[in-house]
Order: C-alpha cells, then structure tokens, then sequence
C-alpha cells in the first residue's frame, strides 16, 4: 500500500510583494495588465496566497504573537508587500543599500536603510520610513566574512543587524570577541560584541513535523516534499546524513536514501524516497492537519515565521536576521536565517513556513520551547537551485491553455532565481527582485512583487 510521504519539520517563513499605500489595510486588488498580456497583474499578497492562510498557522500566530486570525492574515498581506517593496528599493539603491525590516504588531511599517541622503526622498515616496546610516549592508558583509573564516566556537554566532547598522558577534567567553577581531584586524568600530550563555547545537533529537530515521538509529524531520524528474524525496539538513545514509520514516517504515549532502559550510541535503512514499505539497500543521505550500519567496527581517515540529507542535516568531553565521562544535556554516521560534531536540531538518512560503529547514540553536530559544534555518531555494529540485506545491495558476501563444524567452517554471537574476519572456527583459523557485501562474509579466520589467 503506498504510504504518504513524510511532510515538515518546523514552519517558517512568510510571503514578499509590494508596500501597502496605507498601511493599516492590506491591499489586495490586482492590477490592470500594463504588460499588454491579457492577464492582469498579481499584487504581492495574491501572488502569495496570503488571504488563504490555514487555520493551523493563524491559531500558532495567535498563540505565540497574540494575534487575531484577522490581524494575523493582515500581518501576512503587509509582509507580503512590503517585501516586494524593499526588494525594488535594494535592486534601485545598489550600493547605498544598508538593509531593511518590518517593525509594528501587524508589520505595518517598513524601514529602508541608506547610506546616501539623496535616496531618503525616493524611499518615503514608496510609503517606508526612510533611515541615514554610515555603513551599506555590503560593507558589513564583507566585514563578517572576514570574522567568518576565522570563527570558533568561543564567537558561535556573527550576523549584520541592519536596525542598528553594525555586524553583531555573540561570545560566550569573556574576550573571545575581542581576539577573533584582532585576529582578522577588524575594526571594533564595526562591531557590536553580545554575551551568550548559550551555545547553538545541531538539533540531531528535534523533530518537526513527521520524523524520519536514519540507518536505523538517529532521528531528523522531512522539511519540504520535492521531486527531481520521476522521483519523489525531499528536502532537510546536511548535518543529518551523508550521501548513501538510508532512512525510514515516521512508521518506521523503509523509506529511501541521502542521495547529497553539505555540512559544514551549508547544511543541506536532499532524500529521494522509494515508489512506496508519494511527495505532497504539505507540511505537518497542529494535530497532524496539511497545511499547504503554494512558493518560496523569502520574507524580510521583522517578517513572522512559523514552525512545526513534531517533538514541540507548532510555534511562532519572528525573523531576526538574514546570511547569518553560525559556528557549531562540529563546524561553520554560513548564509543561514537567525529566529526567535522555539525548537527542541527531533527538529533538525524540518519545515519553516510563513503563510504559504516555503523558507527553508531548521539546522539548529539554542534554548527550549518552555523558556524561549533562537533557532536557525538553512534557505531552501539554495537546496533547490544545488540539487534540481521541484518544490511541491499547490494552488498554482495552470498559466495559458493548449491554444494560446506561448511567449518565447528564457524564463522557465522550475528555475531557482535569485535576487538581481534577469531573464527575458514574451520580447522582454526582467530583472528577479526576490529570490523564488520560478513556477506555472508567475511569468515575469503578472507577478511584480518578484519581477521588475527593465
């Protein structure tokens, strides 16, 4: 009897698209079809699917960020606009860029950062606060990727907070800053040293969403379904298995094998699975309930995010920081997403969501579920852009029927595009301004939260 296949782990992140003119009502209309398609144009919030959030995530939102399910749909449409909104305004800023994030309950407020006083104009113009800062996000980079490749385990953590425009590295010793700067001769001036009393650890017990076992013994959770040409696996953490570790799922049940994986460095891997597991276009929601993947656009910094883990149900934060650094007793790895959700031992592998957006799968952190913790996802569409994965998902556009002309270009559905990435279709050039796995219903022409035409 072919089984369903293991669904998420943890739950993440949200949706991305242009600002709201007013802030406090999510703005959902499409707009008229200026690329002369004949199809309208999706806003940012029906592109992502924002209005059609399951009851399972709005109830996790509620719980953990003490919201109604309507301001919790609210928040969602203001992420999902407000992330296409700095998307545009990084791709126009260029080096100036200093970075971006959502402030307020319902995330009504976007924050762009700059380092020229002639952008703060254009900035206020979209209907973001505008902010002058000395340093452009490009500069604090480069200057945590020099901290990055001298790192141990006395400096775990390193990441650019873009609020306080300065590159934060956490110590869990006295002075183990403070030699980590002299070390790489990095300017104190940059940097903003934090006390820890907590280590981040991989989460090889964590659990989210169903569980699977590794050659017979060590437990991780399935993060997202995919398929690679005819065959059905998914996505999850590098630091589960290696190539050729074999896995059984949640029953117990032989379920395939590591076909690749990265740890250090990245933390990424993906399983194919047996003709008896079947990939679905869910994850694992409170009470065993799917809750549906439709993307993967990656939220900004202040955005919701939600996981679903099997050892601690499902829980909500925030996102705190992007291409964060994260040293492990068994290694770095590097561009990885820092949360304040809560996970607990079983998680490592599973499912970050928000709203319908995939994000990516839980690698590890510190803390539990009953005191607070911090936890860090390794971003999906690198997995899948590595390996050639399709994400699974559903309630995609099925895009022009057998008789209509099918525009020429070099756009395709199941491409991972990143921030920055051009492409042409239909006579046009376009410019991706989120990163996303390209699907049916998303051509570059209908779909501005994610193309800017050039």
């Amino acid at each position: 009897m072919l089984k369903r296949h293991a669904r998420a782990a943890c739950t993440a992140l949200a949706a991305a698209g242009l600002l709201l003119a007013a802030t406090g009502a999510a703005a959902t209309a499409a707009p008229a079809d200026s690329a002369g398609t004949g199809r309208p144009q999706k806003s940012a919030s029906a592109t992502l699917h924002t209005a059609d959030a399951p009851p399972e995530l709005l109830a996790a939102m509620r719980r953990d960020l003490g919201l109604t399910p309507t301001q919790a749909k609210a928040r969602l449409a203001h992420e999902a606009e407000a992330g296409a909104t700095a998307a545009r305004l990084r791709d126009r800023l260029g080096a100036a860029f200093a970075g971006a994030w959502l402030d307020g309950g319902d995330a009504g407020t976007l924050t762009v950062a700059t380092t020229r006083a002639a952008d703060t104009a254009s900035i206020r113009a979209t209907g973001a606060r505008a902010k002058l800062v000395g340093r452009s996000l490009a500069d604090l980079d480069t200057a945590k990727a020099a901290l990055d490749r001298a790192a141990t385990a006395g400096t775990p953590v390193r990441y650019v907070d873009p609020r306080g425009n300065t590159l934060v590295v956490e110590e869990t010793r006295p002075g183990a800053a403070a030699a980590l700067l002299a070390a790489t001769g990095t300017d104190a001036a940059l940097v903003t040293v934090v006390r820890t009393a907590e280590a981040p650890r991989l989460l090889y017990d964590l659990r989210g969403g169903d569980a699977y076992y590794m050659n017979g013994s060590g437990r991780c959770s399935v993060g997202f379904p995919i398929t690679k040409g005819t065959v059905n696996g998914f996505a999850t953490a590098g630091h589960c298995g290696r190539a050729g570790t074999t896995t059984s799922g949640f029953n117990q049940v032989a379920q395939g094998s590591f076909q690749a994986s990265v740890f250090p460095g990245n933390d990424m891997a993906w399983v194919a699975a047996n003709a008896n597991w079947t990939a679905t276009s869910f994850v694992k929601g409170s009470g065993g309930a799917n809750v549906q993947v439709t993307g993967s656009v990656l939220q900004p910094v202040g955005a919701s995010v939600c996981r679903s883990g099997s050892t601690t149900g499902w829980h909500c934060g925030t996102i705190q920081q992007h291409n964060t650094s994260v040293t492990y007793p068994e290694g770095t790895i590097s561009g990885v997403t820092r949360t304040t959700v809560c996970a607990e031992p079983g998680d490592s592998g599973g499912s970050y969501i928000s709203g319908s957006q995939a994000q990516g799968v839980t690698s590890g952190g510190s803390g539990n579920c009953s005191s607070g913790g911090t936890t860090f996802f390794q971003p999906l569409n690198p997995i899948l852009s590595s390996y050639g994965l399709t994400l699974k998902v559903t309630g995609t556009d099925p895009g022009p029927g057998p008789g209509d002309p099918q525009p020429g270009g070099t756009w395709k559905a199941g491409s991972v595009y990143a921030a920055g990435a051009t492409v042409t279709y239909g006579g046009a050039s376009y410019r991706c301004i989120q990163g996303h796995q390209a699907q049916t219903g998303w051509e570059p022409p209908v779909v501005p939260a994610l193309w800017q035409r050039l």
